[in-house]
């Protein structure tokens, strides 16, 4: 299966703003968390192998954190007319059924992504209470096949350290998993080069 690791983004930057519609209409804003002490940013997918086999973790530990204060707001930036299982619709229902308890958005034009440099899902994007750039790296090193437990460990170590107000460690794994599906003409300018 195809590997794609997050970009290289420099620890201490701003979060981009952003509002985008969850389930049910729900327009949902970076502002909207301006009181909680740590943002997580996640851009996931309902399909990709990566992301099935973290997210069962990985909505335990939102459940978890959100009592210590940490807000998770999740997106899926994967072009849905070429992939009809990342509509705002198919969210709505991944939600249900995944016991989601934050908010699952839809970015279709792919502008929140580009704007956080977002490469592959998960990718996950830990910020401070200024919203500036803590963690960008592995939720743990769990990958399909590999037989290693999901815990997150290595997110739940960056989250205790933000929350506590410390800074975590310098030397952060990248996220691996499944490259975001940009729509024809629309991905990043490195992304093209590559391809």
């Amino acid at each position: 299966m195809p590997k794609t690791e997050s970009n290289a983004v420099a620890l201490g930057t701003k979060a981009p703003d952003f509002s985008l519609p969850g389930p049910g209409g729900r327009e949902v804003a970076l502002a909207d968390y301006a009181d909680r002490p740590a943002l997580l940013v996640a851009f996931i997918s309902n399909r990709c192998p990566f992301v099935v086999l973290l997210r069962e973790q990985f909505s335990a530990f939102a459940h978890e954190y959100a009592a210590k204060g940490l807000a998770v707001i999740a997106i899926n930036a994967n072009d849905a007319t070429a992939h009809p299982e990342e509509t705002l619709e198919r969210i709505e229902a991944e939600v249900r059924e995944q016991g989601y308890g934050f908010p699952y958005l839809k970015d279709a034009s792919q502008e929140v992504a580009k704007a956080y440099d977002a490469a592959c899902t998960p990718d996950f994007f830990l910020f401070d209470a200024e919203r500036r750039l803590r963690y960008h790296g592995q939720f743990d090193d769990a990958r399909p096949g590999n037989g290693r437990a999901v815990t997150g460990a290595d997110l739940r170590a960056a989250v205790d350290a933000v929350l506590a107000g410390e800074a975590p460690s310098e030397r952060q794994t990248p996220s691996i998993g499944c490259n975001i599906k940009w729509a024809e003409g629309n991905a990043p300018a490195a992304v093209s080069a590559a391809a």
